[in-house]
């Protein structure tokens, strides 16, 4: 059967988040260079964006790179700031063709000034857009994040802007980046690693987790597929019983 025919389109995640990995296992796999893996997993970003705006997810946030890939080699740091910048000019045709908003978070003062330019330009572009909000997760940490949001809310008790009784998981969510999103449903990491490396850990409290072996320049629209289908088959009870969710 095909499995696009499998998915149930009235339970769609309303928010899919990736960690894209495996490209330089991929570039080693076949004697290449790290940077030609991160070169072939450009194209399962593209149809991974595309596949998901087909279907009618609503929300995709994907960890392009993390705080802590800074200490990277030098070489692959530039490579990776060199395809985000090609990457952004070539596929705001992508974006528009597919009525996709472009959205970021992350440190993003970190990132060279080349690059925060045609974010800025993409994201100014497609802001009207409305059929999908695409996040790039860049120069994030979810530990870095949480700091700051704690900082933040802080300030604001010692200055009397909000009181410290009041602080709740609405106070926490509007300090954080992702405070325009909804929370996880469906977090996918590829590459076989079981771990979730410092990426929305307050946001995937309650998503459920699809680990696949895929390296990510494999991953293909079939495999968002048997990822979305394994979602659907899940029971989401959030502390509840079965016979609760069932009422």
């Amino acid at each position: 059967m095909n499995l696009l025919e499998s998915i149930h389109l009235d339970n769609l995640p309303k928010h899919v988040a990736i960690i894209m990995d495996g490209n330089g296992r991929w570039a080693k796999q076949k004697g290449l260079l790290r940077a030609f893996g991160h070169e072939n997993g450009t194209k399962s970003v593209r149809t991974t964006v595309e596949s998901c705006a087909k279907l009618g997810i609503e929300n995709l946030t994907l960890y392009a790179f993390s705080t802590e890939n800074w200490n990277r080699p030098k070489l692959e740091v530039d490579t990776l700031m060199k395809l985000l910048v090609h990457s952004l000019k070539n596929e705001l045709k992508t974006l528009q063709e597919n009525n996709i908003k472009l959205n970021s978070i992350g440190n993003l003062d970190q990132l060279p000034k080349s690059i925060q330019k045609e974010l800025n330009e993409v994201i100014s572009l497609t802001k009207d857009n409305s059929k999908m909000v695409l996040t790039l997760a860049l120069s994030y940490g979810s530990r870095e994040e949480m700091i700051n949001a704690i900082k933040n809310i802080s300030e604001k008790v010692k200055n009397n802007i909000i009181s410290i009784d009041t602080i709740d998981e609405s106070i926490i969510n509007e300090h954080l980046y992702t405070h325009n999103l909804p929370e996880v449903d469906l977090l996918i990491r590829t590459s076989g690693e079981h771990r979730i490396s410092n990426f929305l850990l307050w946001q995937i409290a309650y998503a459920e987790l699809f680990f696949t072996d895929v390296l990510w320049p494999d991953f293909t629209e079939e495999h968002l597929y048997e990822a979305i289908i394994s979602y659907q088959k899940r029971e989401r009870r959030f502390g509840k019983t079965s016979e609760q969710i069932k009422k």
